[in-house]
């Protein structure tokens, strides 16, 4: 072969070796995926990083792909905006607005979940600050109650001051009297989509985006009794606290709230609507 036998011993234990750390850190990743399936290399490393374990992100992406440990969420569109130049209209109260803590902006919507033998829906509200999913409700029909719901919850939970803006497309439930008179009731300022242009409520669509990719399809809901067992602990206990999102620095939208309000209130960053914190 041309190497001296030490060379020959000395490649093959180093072979074995990483070979060896490679099967151990794909086990990890297997059992970060079992519970976050939608999780990329750098999730991963942050991951990892927060549990105290050192992994150099190329080595995982290397691991991942050798041992075809994808995130379930496949890349299908690219994202329309500044990357195509054009410029994205928005309701003139959020229209270059810039956020400085929570329960500044919400935003909202419903999305359908496709069963076996029946639709539900779900409607969601949205903290933008912190990412956080502060209230939702789910129904048989498309009436304006569930809406309602999900908001009572929402104000229930984060008791918000006056002048927050609460934003949302032109549906009819967001446009029914009894849910504009109970946003003016409790002192909300009222933003809406232009016609025809979903991407103005981009915050709240990238969250249903992720709650079906990871959660509903990759479980196959089929039944109600599905939706029930597992909706609220996706969207309270692995959303809320322990899915990592890349916008907040890859914390989780209760570790970002209780950083900007307890711990670092002084370094409070101001976030640009659209774009990562500056």
């Amino acid at each position: 072969m041309g190497i001296s036998r030490a060379t020959y011993y000395n490649t093959n234990e180093k072979a074995l070796a990483r070979l060896k750390n490679d099967l151990e850190l794909k086990e990890v990743i297997e059992a970060i995926h079992l519970e976050l399936p939608g999780y990329g290399y750098r999730r991963v490393y942050a991951h990892l990083r927060k549990r105290g374990i050192c992994v150099n992100s190329k080595r995982i992406r290397r691991v991942m792909k050798q041992y075809c440990l994808f995130s379930c969420i496949q890349k299908l569109f690219k994202r329309r905006g500044e990357a195509l130049g054009k410029r994205l209209t928005f309701s003139k109260l959020i229209q270059g607005k810039l956020l400085s803590g929570p329960n500044q902006l919400w935003v909202t919507d419903i999305t359908y979940i496709r069963l076996a033998r029946e639709y539900v829906y779900l409607s969601a509200i949205m903290d933008v600050y912190t990412r956080k999913i502060v209230g939702w409700a789910i129904s048989r029909d498309l009436s304006h109650k569930f809406c309602l719901e999900a908001l009572r919850v929402a104000l229930r939970k984060e008791k918000p001051p006056k002048g927050i803006i609460h934003h949302s497309d032109r549906g009819v439930q967001y446009c029914s009297e009894a849910y504009v008179d109970f946003l003016n009731l409790n002192g909300f300022q009222i933003s809406m989509s232009a016609a025809g242009t979903p991407e103005d409520n981009a915050y709240i669509e990238s969250f249903f985006k992720t709650l079906k990719k990871e959660e509903i399809y990759f479980k196959d809901y089929t039944t109600m009794r599905d939706v029930m067992a597992n909706l609220p602990k996706f969207i309270d206990d692995v959303y809320n606290r322990k899915r990592l999102h890349s916008a907040l620095g890859y914390m989780t939208p209760e570790e970002y709230e209780f950083e900007v309000l307890y711990l670092n209130p002084a370094d409070r960053p101001v976030q640009k609507l659209w774009g990562r914190a500056v």
